[in-house]
């Protein structure tokens, strides 16, 4: 009997072939599209997965996600900005919507396990699973995943992270997919706009004080949120550029430097820390880190554990905009370890 696989499915070029491969390699497969929020891409990515799925012969199934989307995602976004923090919502999504939510429907509608288009591989030895990198340097997201377990890292297939983004193009074109004219989406899914214009809608504007690492004050802001740690574009001092080195919240200020310099640090503090192993491993452990997605891979110490699921890390050498908020991930060679939030 062959293994039932819930394919989640936007639309795009990467699900429509990993649907495709797996039905090609004899699973039974019901592609699945996930309505997040009231958004006319949604829509179109809906009406999208329809047409895919008649052109592999699968049964299509929508959910209707929003309620929980809005609770778990959106609200989430919206509190960290709030508290001054920079959020990666997809890391969290991936935890609670894909590999939350949609694997427990998966497994209430009988199904063996779930399938997405990431660019990440797994490797099972004995009783245990790896994450490995994508295929695809460039591709690889490895990075939106260090909060997942081994219970569900057993119930997920990625079947395109083995390919590159040609690969897959050139397989979208043997299967006769129309997917190859698709922009690929890179912004967060749940903002049409800009993150700025999003964040003042909800959030609204809180002007304070714009200071320097002095304390003297040079300007105003128009609210803490809008604002990371690193930003130069939006300050809009005179006698620039400025650099945004820290926040107080208590205060309302925003810190600037005009010293770029200043940006750079050679240790975070990590919490909400997570193994994908299921272990913590023995401390000091040399890895590489990545402290946003598109950072290089740095040289790092683990050094210790502060309290339950804290951690500290020291590299190598200074990396730029350490960012609250943000996620570091570990990784030794081509397998992801793990990673933290940055506090």
């Amino acid at each position: 009997m062959s293994k039932k696989v819930i394919v989640a499915m936007s639309g795009g070029i990467d699900s429509s072939v990993a649907a495709a491969l797996l039905k090609r390699a004899g699973f039974d497969v019901i592609g699945v599209f996930m309505r997040l929020a009231d958004l006319p891409r949604f829509k179109k990515g809906e009406e999208r997965v329809k047409k895919i799925t008649k052109i592999l012969r699968i049964p299509f199934l929508s959910l209707d996600l929003r309620i929980e989307f809005k609770k778990r995602i959106i609200n989430f976004f919206l509190k960290e900005y709030k508290r001054g923090l920079t959020p990666n919502p997809c890391v969290v999504c991936n935890k609670e919507i894909k590999f939350g939510l949609l694997l427990e429907k998966a497994l209430a509608l009988g199904a063996d396990c779930v399938m997405t288009g990431h660019y990440v591989r797994l490797k099972k030895e004995k009783q245990k699973i790896y994450l490995l990198k994508g295929k695809d340097k460039n591709k690889d997201q490895s990075y939106f995943l260090w909060m997942l377990k081994q219970k569900q890292l057993k119930r997920i297939l990625f079947p395109v992270g083995n390919y590159t983004k040609d690969e897959v193009r050139l397989l979208a074109k043997k299967f006769k997919l129309p997917v190859l004219n698709i922009p690929e989406s890179m912004e967060i899914c749940f903002i049409q706009t800009t993150i700025n214009e999003f964040l003042e809608d909800y959030l609204k504007l809180k002007p304070g004080k714009i200071v320097n690492k002095e304390g003297k004050i040079i300007g105003e802001h128009q609210g803490l949120w809008f604002y990371t740690i690193g930003q130069r574009k939006g300050i809009k001092l005179p006698g620039g550029p400025y650099y945004v080195l820290d926040k107080d919240l208590k205060k309302n200020l925003l810190i600037v430097t005009k010293n770029e310099k200043d940006l750079y640090k050679k240790e975070l503090s990590a919490k909400n820390v997570n193994w994908v192993s299921g272990k913590s491993p023995k401390l000091p452990l040399k890895i590489k880190a990545k402290i946003r997605y598109r950072h290089r891979a740095a040289l790092a110490v683990v050094t210790k554990k502060l309290r339950a699921k804290t951690c500290q890390l020291k590299f190598e050498k200074p990396q730029r905009a350490i960012t609250p908020g943000q996620s570091v991930v570990f990784f030794k060679d081509q397998e992801l370890l793990g990673g933290g939030i940055i506090y």
